[in-house]
């Protein structure tokens, strides 16, 4: 097993506790409202809290596709949230895990900071693929966008 770790950081105006509502408290609802391609996140294991398992369901190419997401932890107080991606599509055959390691910080101007690591975990002799690393970060980065472009013409949320 190859593990493949990078990190990103991305910056909003949007302050970090309505982000964070958005992001994490609030997610099932505003997801799939600011992200085109999800048509609907419901939980398929759990009560929301670590250990559960949401599946997120989206149109790619035409075709209705899943991912499915485990949160790992959640930690209100500190902005942070956790979670992996254990199934579907988000899931090359050749990995086992992308686990994702989230917090927001206080940016400018009363903005925010997020800061991710991602940890990609390859199966068996497989190596991790700078590649699919690419693509995991394009794909968080399109994800931040689409949740700060919905806040940012939402402001009574």
């Amino acid at each position: 097993m190859g593990i493949f770790t990078f990190e990103d950081e991305s910056t909003t105006t949007v302050a970090p506790a309505r982000l964070y509502k958005a992001l994490v408290k609030d997610a099932d609802t505003i997801i799939p409202k600011a992200v085109e391609a999800i048509q609907s996140v419901e939980i398929v294991e759990g009560n929301g809290g670590p250990g559960t398992i949401k599946k997120l369901t989206l149109i790619e190419g035409g075709e209705t596709k899943y991912v499915l997401h485990k949160i790992e932890a959640i930690d209100e107080a500190n902005l942070g949230y956790n979670y992996s991606i254990v199934g579907g599509i988000g899931l090359p055959d050749t990995i086992e895990k992308i686990s994702f390691e989230t917090n927001l910080f206080e940016g400018a101007n009363g903005g925010s900071i997020g800061k991710v690591t991602i940890k990609i975990e390859t199966k068996g002799d497989a190596q991790p693929n700078e590649e699919e690393g690419k693509a995991a970060k394009a794909r968080g980065d399109a994800f931040f966008k689409a949740i700060e472009n919905y806040l940012i013409a939402h402001p009574e949320y």
